[in-house]
């Protein structure tokens, strides 16, 4: 008799839930911003001369300026970071930077500079320096 009172109040269980209208969405509101987040930035190429270092990243990654041109790396983390040159002889070496501080350098010769982070070497980047 127990097994068959378990049974039946389950089964009732089940046809409630069944009997239940499926919810259906919110209506969009006009003139409402959507709520799905905008794609994180990509990491291109720019011409800039001003690079963000923000979420343990370079932004952006590679910056292609010309020969007289000063870069400026402005530290917008809460961790400190580095602008260094990559191998020896590099001209980029920066303080420790802490939050808000920047560092400026002015390239005043062509090529092809990699650097990263002393701090957090997976930090990488480059600035690329035409004529």
């Amino acid at each position: 008799m127990k097994h068959f009172l378990l049974v039946t109040v389950a089964a009732l269980a089940l046809t409630a839930c069944a009997a239940q209208p499926a919810a259906t969405p919110a209506p969009s509101m006009p003139g409402m911003a959507s709520m799905t987040p905008p794609p994180p930035p990509v990491a291109t190429n720019s011409t800039a001369n001003a690079v963000a270092v923000k979420e343990f990243a370079f932004t952006p990654a590679a910056t292609t300026v010309k020969v007289g041109t000063t870069v400026t790396w402005t530290n917008q983390d809460q961790d400190a970071h580095t602008v260094t040159s990559t191998g020896s002889g590099g001209p980029l070496r920066s303080p420790t930077l802490q939050t808000g501080q920047s560092y400026r350098y002015t390239f005043t010769t062509p090529g092809t500079f990699d650097y990263l982070c002393t701090i957090h070497p997976f930090m990488t980047a480059t600035v690329t320096v035409t004529p």
